[in-house]
């Protein structure tokens, strides 16, 4: 992985890895907790059947079903600063859904974010969406707690994690019944994904070192990625024409934050992007 002092990527998972050595709670109790809650929402199955309803006008024009959108609640980043800090996580949700969103994304992150637990919990709440835990997973407990607090899937970033932690991660999810969405930014972390058996995999044209987006990252990995994964297009999606070209390079699925919370009408934003 990365490993320039001081980049946004190791300032955050060095603060996760930090408080997860205080963390002196059961490791057999969290699995067992995890285990017992009710069954996950499908977010793979949400993503392969596009989302909405059945007023919903969009999609291609060739009859294809619109693009799954993964609608994001993320109040700010460490890039951009304030994006949303006054959110109502239910509000949003309901917002999003109107839209015809297919699955919500919650950040959790309180230090870098302005997220916590209970946006996800008021945002799952609101809406029967399936919803992905977006935060920095580091270690067995954060797998636990995402399945607890009610999450249907989270977030393994490959550049965060080595090759047994990873394998150990994907496999604990599977475990306790929620669903990985594991994240990529090239070639070689892709091949890393497919190796621990990933069938969702994020390819981020975020630089998670620098922060910075590459709009065509994602079609250039679109050609890599094997037809037997659902594939989500995440972060840099500004509008239709991003999402036509990412349905032309075989992607499922779009994960998008910022473009919604700063629309407006999240509603409408939503809408806008699955009827490209």
């Amino acid at each position: 992985m990365p490993d320039p002092a001081g980049t946004y990527l190791d300032r955050i998972v060095a603060a996760h890895r930090a408080a997860a050595t205080l963390d002196f709670r059961s490791f057999d109790q969290l699995v067992a907790q995890a285990r017992d809650m009710p069954p996950a929402r499908d977010f793979a199955g949400a993503l392969q059947g596009g989302g909405g309803g059945a007023d919903d006008g969009g999609g291609a024009g060739d009859g294809d079903r619109p693009m799954a959108v993964i609608a994001e609640i993320k109040r700010r980043s460490p890039s951009k600063g304030d994006l949303f800090p006054g959110l109502d996580p239910a509000v949003l949700a309901k917002e999003y859904a109107d839209g015809g969103a297919a699955c919500l994304s919650v950040l959790t992150d309180q230090a870098f974010f302005g997220g916590s637990p209970e946006d996800l919990v008021a945002a799952r709440d609101a809406e029967a969406l399936p919803v992905l835990r977006k935060d920095f997973t580091v270690g067995p407990a954060d797998v636990c707690d995402a399945r607890i607090m009610g999450a249907d899937a989270v977030l393994l970033i490959a550049a965060a994690l080595d090759d047994a932690e990873l394998a150990e991660l994907h496999g604990l999810a599977s475990e306790v019944g929620i669903a990985a969405l594991v994240e990529v930014h090239d070639v070689p972390e892709l091949e890393r994904a497919l190796a621990v058996g990933a069938t969702l995999v994020g390819v981020n044209q975020r630089d998670l070192v620098t922060f910075e987006v590459d709009h065509d990252r994602a079609r250039r990995m679109g050609a890599a990625m094997p037809d037997t994964v659902v594939k989500v297009a995440e972060s840099g999606v500004r509008d239709a024409d991003d999402v036509v070209a990412l349905r032309e390079a075989g992607y499922d699925a779009v994960l998008v934050g910022e473009t919604l919370v700063t629309s407006g009408d999240p509603a409408a934003a939503v809408k806008s992007l699955r009827a490209a």
